[in-house]
């Protein structure tokens, strides 16, 4: 009878590693720093934000004059398939004022800079003050179209008209390069996809599965 406990209890102790094993593969926290195809630099249109949640919050951000358009959202991470790694680790590396003095040049707040390298600067393979540089790198290379810079007027369009104004603004960017994102038919966000050199847009056809598809879009007038 003990040797058949023996037995038992080595059997468990086999099946616990081999399920610990399994969860390791198969958790989508697993994903490994550097494990990525490009970049998606995420805009988001400051108005529709604080609309929607920054005011409730009495958000920094939604002073008025602040942000009166676009501000960065996040530079994420993103492999073939469109998505984004996430939590990559490790957690302990906390950014230091050096390089939360590079995110406050970018972010429209620290607490949006600090939980952007939390979810997604773990996963570049960087270091906090190499990643908000890589942010202020990729945002440098985007020309924001004239007549969304910080328009006085709500403007009525459509996502395609979002699409082409942010081509003719930036050469060598593409309709599968881009993505428009709306919620109640109101622009919330657009994302571009950006090579690991942060030098060029590249395509990304799958994030387009997400693409805003309403007919007609409305877009908030700056603050």
């Amino acid at each position: 009878m003990p040797r058949r406990d023996a037995v038992s209890h080595r059997a468990l102790s086999i099946f616990a590693a081999l399920a610990a094993t399994l969860a390791i593969f198969l958790t989508p926290r697993a994903a490994s720093a550097q494990s990525f195809d490009y970049y998606i630099l995420a805009l988001s249109w400051s108005p529709s934000w604080c609309a929607d949640k920054g005011d409730a919050r009495g958000s920094e951000q939604c002073t008025p004059g602040a942000n009166p358009g676009f501000v960065v959202h996040g530079l994420w991470p993103a492999q073939a398939d469109g998505s984004s790694p996430t939590e990559c680790g490790p957690q302990g590396r906390n950014p230091t004022r050096m390089a939360l003095d590079t995110a406050a040049q970018v972010f429209p707040s620290i607490g949006l800079a600090r939980y952007q390298w939390r979810k997604h600067g773990t996963c570049s393979g960087l270091d906090p003050q190499s990643y908000f540089s890589a942010v202020k790198q990729a945002r440098s290379i985007v020309n924001i179209p004239p007549p969304l810079v910080a328009p006085d007027r709500t403007l009525q369009t459509n996502p395609l008209s979002v699409e082409r104004a942010f081509s003719d603004a930036n050469p060598g960017l593409r309709a599968d390069m881009i993505q428009v994102s709306c919620r109640r038919d109101s622009l919330t966000e657009v994302r571009l996809c950006i090579g690991r050199d942060l030098k060029s847009f590249v395509t990304c056809p799958a994030i387009q599965r997400s693409d805003c598809r309403a007919r007609d879009i409305s877009i908030p007038a700056g603050r």
